[in-house]
């Protein structure tokens, strides 16, 4: 994937904000993104209705929900965040997919219960995201699909047999997601082997296991492959954590300008990749602490005098790597982000956009061959270009927080997964 931005495309200009001291700031999060997703696709799944509380109101999760819509399913939004989810006959239908992966993963499965045709498109650089490996897969599966990438049109006529697939998912582990969350509706359910390289960000396959088990689908789990049995969904209550990689730019303010951030409610358990940022931040020298309120605990990040480098993996945590790579590029010895050639095929090639646009701003990334080393460097002002992807821009702005004159491209891009992001980060450089 190429990264590039379009000169001939004017796109609105954000000054970030600069922090004049030590932030001090509590902040509640929305709704897990990818938890709210996958609440969908199970409730529009099921043999009964669903309740969907705490849902996340943002580009991704309403395409999912529109897309869902579009094929016949009835979500009636009782409240803002609370959604009521009548399953019935899947219809043909055409679903926007933006540049949700998500929605052009987890969909494409489900629209094999469809008594017609349903047609998938996106925003362009939709376009060139790899999906080859999961349409693959639904053709082994016995399901006709007309293109290899968006648009792409399936077909289906009857309930398909399911059965044994092998794929690479070492692009995405959506990919195995998209596959198991609609598994139990197959005549004889299917079993996903994934043969490729080392398989990413696999917490968040976890979490599609979890979720599948909570709604009452046997899945059984083994290296490198997963069966789920045919079997009714069950219809329940589901409420959704908070998005614990949304809540990392707002610790990071923490880290950078040497203050304090509290995040409300941080889940004890989780399957979030995101709670990983407690552990990274502690390597980078911050005080990290979970606080009990009674009912439930929040998490309070305090920053370093000078905030030191990391040596770490995050195949798992891929999505985490924008806030590392900006915490990075601030911190006074040199890291090494490893395990993220996957990142390569995200919004954007993030490797390529994180490496351009620090060393835009006078800092010192190289792109390795599965990762990033960035060194330590003075950073100036520029502006920080944003790729259409919501993560770039929350890094610029983290940079911008403590390097005057750095200007983010497109910080609306942002609502993607939090619509408002760049009012409450005013709010609280203040």
């Amino acid at each position: 994937m190429v990264c590039v931005t379009d000169s001939s495309i004017s796109l609105p200009i954000w000054d970030a904000p600069h922090a004049r001291g030590p932030i001090v700031w509590d902040q509640a999060i929305p709704g897990s993104k990818s938890i709210t997703n996958r609440a969908l696709i199970l409730a529009a799944l099921a043999s009964g209705p669903s309740t969907i509380l705490d849902v996340l109101r943002s580009r991704d999760t309403d395409l999912m929900t529109n897309g869902l819509r579009s094929l016949g399913v009835t979500i009636t939004e009782q409240a803002v965040d609370r959604y009521h989810v009548e399953p019935g006959q899947l219809t043909e239908g055409s679903v926007d997919c933006g540049l949700a992966g998500t929605v052009m993963r987890f969909l494409p499965p489900v629209a094999a219960f469809a008594n017609g045709p349903v047609h998938f498109d996106g925003d362009p650089q939709a376009r060139v995201r790899p999906m080859t490996s999961i349409l693959d897969a639904l053709r082994t599966l016995g399901v006709d699909v007309d293109n290899n990438s968006l648009p792409f049109t399936v077909k289906a006529g009857e309930i398909p047999e399911g059965g044994v697939v092998e794929i690479d998912a070492s692009g995405s582990s959506q990919f195995v997601s998209g596959l198991l969350l609609s598994a139990a509706r197959f005549a004889n359910g299917v079993t996903v082997k994934h043969i490729g390289g080392r398989l990413p960000s696999m917490p968040h396959i976890e979490m599609t296991v979890a979720m599948l088990r909570e709604a009452g689908v046997q899945v059984e789990v083994s290296e490198n492959q997963w069966t789920v049995h045919p079997g009714e969904i069950q219809g329940k209550k589901w409420r959704i954590e908070p998005d614990l990689s949304n809540a990392t730019p707002f610790l990071a303010a923490a880290a950078v300008t040497g203050g304090t951030v509290t995040i409300k409610h941080w889940p004890i358990q989780t399957t979030q990749p995101g709670d990983a940022i407690r552990s990274i931040l502690e390597q980078m020298g911050c005080a990290v602490e979970l606080i009990s309120t009674g009912d439930s605990f929040d998490l309070a990040v305090t920053g370093p005098v000078s905030l030191k480098g990391i040596q770490i993996d995050m195949s798992d945590i891929g999505e985490l790597t924008p806030t590392v790579a900006a915490l990075a590029a601030l911190a006074t010895t040199e890291s090494r982000l490893t395990g993220i050639a996957h990142l390569r095929g995200h919004e954007t090639d993030r490797l390529a956009a994180l490496t351009t646009e620090i060393n835009r701003l006078g800092g010192k990334c190289t792109e390795l061959k599965d990762g990033l080393l960035i060194e330590p460097a003075t950073l100036h002002g520029d502006v920080w270009h944003s790729y259409a992807d919501h993560r770039m821009a929350t890094a610029g702005a983290i940079i911008g927080l403590v390097v005057d004159g750095v200007q983010v491209e497109d910080i609306q891009t942002t609502s993607k997964t939090f619509p408002g992001f760049e009012k409450l980060w005013e709010e609280m450089v203040g």
